[in-house]
């Protein structure tokens, strides 16, 4: 309610501009620059007027201060929904045939809850990667993920049909998917060395995936079985990818002038696919058995993190965590202590799809 001193100011200022307004009307010859001038009259006088009235200042301040809160609880959320994306628990379905076969979803704790992740449907996935190109290069266990997310958009039909040129040993696997114009490639890259080269090569031609996964160690473990130079390697890999990052870099014309010009190239999505969490008595042969171990899992992981690779460690690229990912799915998931289940991939294809919608703030 107005208080006494309140309403005098506002009767005051009734009292005082109403008959001015009148008298300005009836002797101004010119009409616009008398309404200019009451314009900012009672501008200025309102001005003066609303430190009076708390009601509106009060409404002034709430309204600017909860947009403030608002715009730092989306980037806490942002970053927090990013930290939780993991967080994936696994089920099993018995089968005929004695073994079982796995599914998985979100954990539904409060935080994860809150950040609304979604499975995403063949629609969502086909609108989310409309147009785009996307290159996955590694060894078996990227191979798996291109199962996981061409499953997803093309259904098992489908699927069925490209399965036998997709498992080809050792092979690298392209698609366009005509649909949604989207562009796959699939890179056999099993070494750190491929990798690099890889990334050199998109930084010659200066053209650029839209989506880019890539991972390796699983073959540098058995085949050098040195985590020292898989460290050297993954800082060698780093220092290109930064390179590959492209949105404030400056070209040459090419034209010998020396001029820079800044080229407006998009960065991409950088993402590394980690590697799974190996179960030593399952290997299949000795020498995976003596050189694949928990302890040099541990030594090569170690150098992971130390290359500053990942975003975690303050590097480019998001982890996928297929470790985390096939430890919660268990012995029940692999046959061969290394090549998990399509639900463990499955799992990372859509952690990978909700972390573009954060990365790129959109809802389905």
């Amino acid at each position: 309610m107005l208080g006494a001193v309140q309403l005098g100011l506002f009767a005051a200022g009734v009292v005082l501009f109403v008959p001015m307004g009148m008298a300005g009307w009836h002797l101004s010859r010119n009409k616009m620059l008398f309404f200019s001038c009451a314009l900012f009259i009672t501008l200025a006088v309102g001005v003066h007027l609303v430190p009076y009235f708390p009601s509106v200042t009060s409404f002034l301040s709430s309204g600017s201060s909860s947009s403030s809160d608002s715009s730092s609880s989306v980037i806490v959320n942002r970053d927090s929904c990013f930290s939780l994306l993991h967080q994936v628990a696994f089920d099993f379905q018995e089968l005929s045939n004695n073994s079982k076969r796995g599914s998985w979803k979100w954990i539904e704790s409060e935080n994860v809850v809150d950040c609304d992740f979604q499975k995403l449907t063949k629609n969502d996935a086909s609108d989310l990667l409309n147009g785009s190109w996307v290159v996955v290069a590694g060894d078996s266990q990227a191979r798996l993920m291109v199962v996981s997310l061409l499953e997803l958009l093309l259904g098992e039909s489908k699927m069925e049909i490209i399965k036998k040129d997709l498992f080809l040993r050792h092979c690298d696997y392209n698609i366009f998917v005509d649909e949604i114009g989207m562009k796959l490639d699939f890179i056999w890259a099993p070494y750190m060395s491929n990798l690099t080269d890889l990334i050199m090569g998109f930084k010659e031609k200066k053209s650029y995936p839209d989506v880019f996964v890539m991972g390796a160690g699983l073959w540098d473990m058995l085949h050098v079985n040195n985590a020292s130079e898989y460290g050297v390697s993954l800082k060698s890999l780093k220092d290109s990818v930064v390179l590959l990052l492209p949105v404030s870099s400056a070209f040459a014309n090419g034209d010998g002038s020396g001029t820079n010009n800044v080229v407006p190239v998009r960065s991409p999505n950088l993402f590394w696919l980690g590697m799974p969490k190996l179960i030593s008595s399952m290997l299949k042969t000795d020498e995976k058995r003596e050189k694949m171990d928990d302890v040099m899992w541990q030594a090569y992981n170690d150098e992971l993190y130390r290359s500053k690779l990942l975003q975690q460690s303050g590097g480019p690229l998001f982890l996928l965590d297929v470790h985390s990912l096939s430890n919660n799915c268990g012995a029940d998931c692999t046959s061969d202590g290394m090549h998990y289940q399509g639900a463990v991939y499955e799992a990372a294809v859509h952690i990978m799809l909700n972390g573009l919608l954060i990365e790129s703030n959109q809802k389905l």
